[in-house]
């Protein structure tokens, strides 16, 4: 294991870039670079998993064709280098070879999550003018619905259901069109992604990804994944979403290296057996799926230990109780890992370099990033104040995010990006994580940061998810409310909801503890799992204005 700082110190922007890239920083192509440059003979690069448990696996080899074909195709209806290609797919090959074809071309590949309504399609792919859209007979109805929807390539279903009039037949066109194309080479700063994330006000703003963020995501996979030639990989992240096509599609296959798709939905029962059956060394998800192992632990504990050499996290910081159980009880280290869609993975506790590990910390820096953390007059914060996590822009070679398309990004400050994220420099250089600036709870003077709250939560025996929130309060300015989810065979009762208040009281601080606690069935979230705090905030902040008005 390599030493964090020497790492860290070592890290040369172009140097990383000849040794990371088949092509130069003036001429890429992410086809070649995440599937040409592996098609040795018999090299797997997707192992694949139905929901109805069918199975198969693709080489680089029979990527490289299918893509090649696939770029023809694109090639034939218009599509140019620079235009968007947008995908609403399952976790299946159609979907990589929509991702490689679109790279090969020179264009942009656009992610559209399968529980995307219509409305929500609509405003992505008029944003990104996508050219054409490749769906499934399971998600083709959603764009009947799509105001001037491009045009529509659908993966058709059992005996060829799901193809409508005007509608291209994804195989049948793969079929009809030559194994041969030439990358498009591109600079480094064209894109080859096109993102959007949401805030908690106004539509989800699009960004594009340049394609010198590759050497990050390799970065990450190399540095705090600790990805190995031996290891059997799996993200759990749906690649609709960055976590899973940055660090499920583009990191892995970018070093050769196989993944794995499973197309059904979550479940303990599934998890369990996939890592049995594909001898899953390396996994990485969402704490959601992490706690929900934990809930299941009597189930998980003798089918998964001794079987996972290093777990990843990431989406918001893991709970004591998480981390302690992994360790325990499944006798492999999970670390927590930080990032956002416009920078990829920042922040991390590595598994492959050597450096302190604080219980609760995100971590430090990824090698070719530096991150401070700032106060309201940007000024970097010494350890011990909580202020607002930034990157460096001017001392951050990996950092690729160029601003939001067509709009002003309020993000930049000078030579800084600010992620909106409350942090906390401790004295060993780790951040700990607060949590989002809007999240962060004011209470009779205090700052609270809802994590250390959910997390003492989370700690009872009765409690399965928590979520934290500052009530407005005419006298402490704010409130701590929590909203908890129970396990199955707890009732809610008030002197169960007493009994959690003293239990935090008693776990973390007098004036941090709920003052209110309220039993759900279960939390908001977005569907790559993340808790959306500001939907319970809002339902309270409305609740007091329809009462101040009676």
């Amino acid at each position: 294991m390599r030493d964090y700082l020497n790492a860290a110190r070592e890290f040369d922007y172009p140097s990383a870039a000849a040794t990371t890239l088949a092509g130069s920083l003036d001429a890429l192509n992410a086809c070649v670079e995440c599937c040409d440059r592996h098609a040795l003979p018999g090299r797997i690069a997707l192992f694949w998993e139905g929901r109805d448990g069918s199975s198969a696996s693709y080489t680089f080899a029979e990527l490289q064709q299918q893509s090649a074909r696939f770029a023809n195709f694109l090639q034939a209806q218009g599509v140019r280098a620079g235009d968007c290609v947008a995908g609403l797919l399952p976790r299946n090959v159609e979907l990589l070879i929509t991702v490689l074809g679109t790279w090969r071309l020179g264009a942009v590949y656009q992610p559209l999550f399968t529980a995307f309504g219509p409305k929500a399609i609509e405003h992505r792919v008029q944003s990104s003018g996508a050219r054409l859209v490749v769906t499934d007979a399971a998600n083709r109805a959603k764009l009947d619905e799509v105001a001037d929807a491009p045009l529509i390539v659908t993966v058709a279903g059992a005996k060829g259901q799901g193809i409508q009039r005007g509608d291209f037949s994804f195989w049948a066109e793969l079929e009809r069109h030559s194994a041969e194309f030439e990358p498009v080479l591109r600079s480094a700063e064209d894109p080859f992604l096109m993102m959007f994330t949401s805030g908690t006000t106004g539509p989800a703003k699009p960004l594009a990804v340049p394609l010198k963020a590759i050497l990050a995501f390799v970065g990450y996979m190399r540095e705090a994944v600790d990805l190995r030639p031996e290891d059997a990989f799996w993200n759990l992240a749906d690649p609709g979403w960055a976590y899973g096509l940055y660090y499920a599609v583009t990191g892995p296959l970018a070093m050769g290296h196989p993944t794995t798709f499973y197309e059904g939905p979550f479940t303990v029962e599934s998890t369990c057996r996939i890592i049995r059956q594909y001898g899953i060394t390396n996994l990485a998800g969402s704490p959601t799926a992490y706690r929900l192992l934990l809930a299941a632990r009597e189930q998980v504990e003798p089918l998964l230990k001794g079987r996972l050499r290093a777990v990843s996290s990431a989406g918001e910081p893991l709970t004591p109780e998480v981390i302690r159980w992994f360790a325990g009880g499944l006798d492999v280290t999970i670390h927590d890992h930080y990032g956002q869609t416009e920078l990829g993975m920042v922040l991390c506790n590595h598994h492959a370099l050597a450096h302190p590990v604080r219980l609760g910390a995100a971590g430090f820096a990824v090698p070719g990033h530096r991150v401070v953390v700032l106060d309201e007059q940007q000024r970097e914060l010494p350890p011990g104040q909580p202020g607002i996590l930034a990157l460096d822009r001017s001392r951050s070679p990996l950092f690729w995010f160029p601003g939001y398309l067509g709009m002003a990004t309020r993000a930049f400050v000078g030579d800084y990006y600010l992620s909106g994220d409350t942090v906390e420099l401790n004295e060993d250089g780790s951040i700990s994580f607060v949590g989002r600036s809007d999240d962060v709870i004011t209470t009779s003077g205090y700052r609270v940061g809802p994590f250390d709250v959910e997390s003492a939560l989370i700690e009872h025996p009765a409690v399965i998810e928590a979520a934290v929130i500052g009530k407005p309060d005419p006298e402490r300015t704010e409130l701590v409310k929590a909203f908890v989810v129970l396990q199955p065979q707890f009732r809610a009762a008030p002197a169960l909801a007493e009994e959690l208040q003293q239990y935090v009281r008693k776990r973390l601080s007098a004036h941090a503890y709920p003052r209110e606690v309220e039993f759900v069935s279960e939390l908001p979230k977005t569907p790559s799992g993340k808790i959306q705090r500001f939907l319970l905030r809002n339902q309270e902040i409305a609740k007091a204005q329809t009462a101040a008005s009676h």
